[in-house]
């Protein structure tokens, strides 16, 4: 609500472009003498006062209390929800382009939600093309926005920030933001199941790449166990998404399969092209793990022909990094080489883990050549961007293949130490710095659970 004295203004002159008297506008709810102290803008009126000179002046309350058309409000969330479209069907720089014009248009109009949803759009649209800082700066932006509305309308700021700090390899970071709005909304009495749905959901990611596996799969229950609450069905979709990496990491392939089917077909359904090519790329890497690797091979070149096509160019090299593993199982060596260097070129902008990925890969290549420097050389590079990650369980597994490569070398001693590594990043699975899970969200008196949940909380 603007201040007293435009609001007293707008009544004054809508008042006598209608010819009326403020007896006339008062009657039969005011005095004359309340509309003067209005006008001079003495007051603040109540909203029941602005509802009733509002029918009287044949305006909406909202104009007569902002200034602003109500219709105004209304075509820019239109507005926004098309821009949203555009980014699940187009290209995220064409999507980006409407959200900056938008968010202009709602800080002139001074619209706080739509403003938010204008810079969560634009995070969403820097995640797509791999401008990390960039989508942190939108998203934090949204955040301070909602500061002071409940935590379930803030948890879509929470989550993409979250997950922009996974790409970067931030992911005891990505993990502490995630199980922080868990805990808030346990403690808050606010368990609103979409907000945890799509927060348990984020949060399967760092932990699996952690070696947190147990708390992931209790992630991937309560998420399970919160759907049919959950009336969103892209969130439903990306939610299935995500706890088919527990279920392969379990290896339950033919459940991981299934939840990737369910997703696929919501988000064939929707149109949501980024979304249908990570499913794509989730199930070659699937078929790759149960050594169906020409099957593997084309999922992952339609991933990476759907998200090059939307210019998504850090999806893009991610995707290369597992369709280099299929080449070079299948003796593609040359073409997996190639494909890697296109990631390596993006520097530091795409996250330590898949870069780790592409030094570990460019190493065994190196090895099977005979090259065994070269391959040191990789593996070195590998395991320092793993060590500022926090991706335990890759570290341990380059570890041992760093230390295979030192002892065969002759390099005895040295190989003890980097086995020691390894061993030491295996001896606590699924620790993170956090200290106990979060606790399980409570709906009045029933508190939702998982079978896993002891094993959860043990680690």
């Amino acid at each position: 609500m603007d201040e007293p004295a435009r609001i007293g203004g707008r009544v004054q002159r809508l008042r006598t472009e209608l010819g009326l008297t403020q007896r006339q506008l008062a009657e039969p709810s005011y005095t004359p003498a309340y509309i003067s102290t209005l006008e001079s803008g003495r007051v603040r009126p109540s909203e029941t006062a602005l509802r009733f000179l509002a029918g009287r002046l044949g305006t909406s309350y909202e104009e007569l209390a902002t200034g602003r058309p109500a219709h105004l409000a209304t075509e820019l969330r239109l507005a926004l929800a098309d821009a949203q479209q555009t980014l699940g069907t187009g290209a995220a720089d064409e999507a980006a382009v409407r959200y900056r014009r938008l968010l202009d248009e709602a800080r002139e109009l001074a619209l706080v939600p739509e403003q938010a949803e204008a810079l969560l759009g634009l995070g969403e649209c820097a995640l797509e093309s791999g401008e990390l800082p960039d989508a942190i700066g939108h998203f934090e932006a949204a955040e301070r926005l909602l500061a002071d509305e409940p935590l379930p309308r803030r948890a879509r700021p929470v989550r993409g920030r979250a997950v922009a700090h996974l790409l970067a390899g931030e992911l005891r970071y990505a993990c502490y933001l995630l199980e922080s709005a868990i805990d808030e909304l346990g403690t808050s009495g606010l368990a609103d199941p979409e907000a945890l749905v799509l927060l348990y959901a984020a949060v399967i990611g760092p932990y699996i790449d952690m070696g947190a596996h147990a708390r992931a799969a209790h992630a991937a229950e309560l998420a399970l166990a919160l759907a049919p609450q959950v009336s969103d069905p892209a969130l439903v979709a990306g939610m299935h998404r995500q706890v088919a990496r527990t279920f392969l990491a379990e290896g339950r392939v033919a459940d991981a399969d299934a939840s990737l089917a369910k997703a696929q077909a919501i988000y064939g359904q929707l149109r949501l092209r980024t979304d249908l090519a990570h499913c794509h790329w989730m199930r070659g890497y699937v078929q790759a793990q149960n050594g169906e690797l020409e099957a593997a091979e084309r999922e992952l070149r339609t991933a990476r022909e759907m998200l090059a096509a939307r210019r998504a160019a850090l999806y893009t090299a991610q995707v290369e990094v597992e369709l280099a593993d299929v080449l070079r199982r299948l003796g593609r060596s040359g073409e997996a080489a190639e494909l890697l260097s296109a990631l390596l070129e993006l520097g530091d902008s795409h996250g330590a883990v898949h870069a780790a990925g592409a030094h570990r890969l460019l190493g065994l290549m190196a090895e099977e050549r005979g090259e065994p420097e070269t391959a040191e050389e990789h593996y070195v590079q590998a395991l320092a961007l793993l060590e500022r990650s926090g991706a335990s369980g890759d570290l341990a597994d380059l570890c041992r293949m760093l230390g295979d490569l030192l002892r065969r070398t002759g390099r005895t001693e040295a190989a003890l130490d980097v086995y020691r590594t390894g061993l030491g990043h295996r001896a606590a699975p699924g620790t993170t710095t956090l200290g106990p899970a979060p606790a399980p969200p409570v709906f009045g008196s029933v508190r939702i659970s998982g079978s896993r949940w002891a094993a959860g909380r043990a680690e």
